[in-house]
């Protein structure tokens, strides 16, 4: 549905911050899967990629994705009626926080009694995925009651809707590799909020063409 913020330059800006964010994470996390050949990508969960070589650089990636998540939600409030506005940036926000929680609270790698660090690691993650796939579900309904914008994202809540039930089956059913359920989750994700960021970094765009 098209839609005209009503604040397109501060949109924008926050959409080249998020989408900036997104990618960092995107990349840094397939050049993980790469060279950390001791980690089999497809029972591996990402979580596991923050600890030895090269961790320190997957977690400068949890943070620059958590930091594009506050900008999403910012951005997304500076484009929406600011009655609407509020709850997915919240949503975002705590997001972004359990997700630095993640990164630096270790998580445990081997069956057994686990630490308190890492049971805090496994509440931050789970909070993470249901907030920031709950903030896209309610976004995604924003998008489409509002009416009279100009930026388009049509597949906002099929895709918001694709990753909130590929959640639920990887958190419930647990069918196939752990590693390959929860990276197809997480892409799905990345996809909605990458395509979310591009449309706000070209709203100012879009009001501007609608005003000549």
């Amino acid at each position: 549905m098209p839609y005209a913020p009503t604040n397109p330059a501060r949109a924008a800006r926050f959409g080249t911050i998020a989408f900036a964010g997104v990618l960092v994470f995107a990349l840094a996390c397939v050049a993980a899967q790469i060279f950390r050949t001791d980690l089999d990508w497809t029972t591996a969960p990402l979580s596991f990629y923050l600890l030895g070589a090269h961790g320190q650089i997957v977690k400068a990636a949890y943070v620059a994705l958590a930091a594009s998540l506050v900008a999403l939600g910012l951005g997304f409030r500076a484009a929406c009626v600011p009655a609407r506005a509020r709850i997915a940036p919240a949503l975002f926000a705590l997001g972004g926080a359990a997700l630095v929680v993640t990164a630096f609270a270790e998580p445990a790698t081997r069956p057994g009694p686990h630490s308190l660090e890492a049971r805090i690691h496994g509440l931050a993650a789970m909070t993470a995925f249901l907030s920031v796939t709950l903030a896209m579900l309610w976004q995604s309904l924003c998008l489409r009651r509002d009416a009279g914008r100009h930026v388009r994202f049509t597949t906002a809540l099929p895709l918001a809707t694709l990753a909130f039930l590929a959640l639920l089956a990887h958190a419930l059913l647990r069918i196939g590799p752990r590693g390959i359920s929860q990276k197809a989750v997480i892409v799905l994700i990345l996809a909605w909020l990458a395509t979310g960021a591009w449309r706000l970094r070209t709203a100012r765009a879009a009001v501007a063409i609608d005003a000549t």
